[in-house]
């Protein structure tokens, strides 16, 4: 139930703790980049599907 990419639990853990290790105080940066990242993606797809069905009317 628990199994992401054949991950457990504990494996997440672990992988958790690592990322907190090598980001550490910039997490909160890089969180915030990663959103922004994902904004951007929806919004050029978003203008994508805009420009492709504006054609079809």
């Amino acid at each position: 139930m628990f199994a992401i990419m054949g991950l457990g639990p504990l494996e997440m853990v672990i992988v958790g703790v690592v990322i907190l290790l090598l980001f550490g105080s910039r997490l909160p940066k890089v969180m915030r980049s990663l959103g922004q990242g994902i904004v951007e993606f929806k919004r050029g797809v978003q203008g994508i599907e805009d420009d492709g069905t504006a054609g079809r009317g």
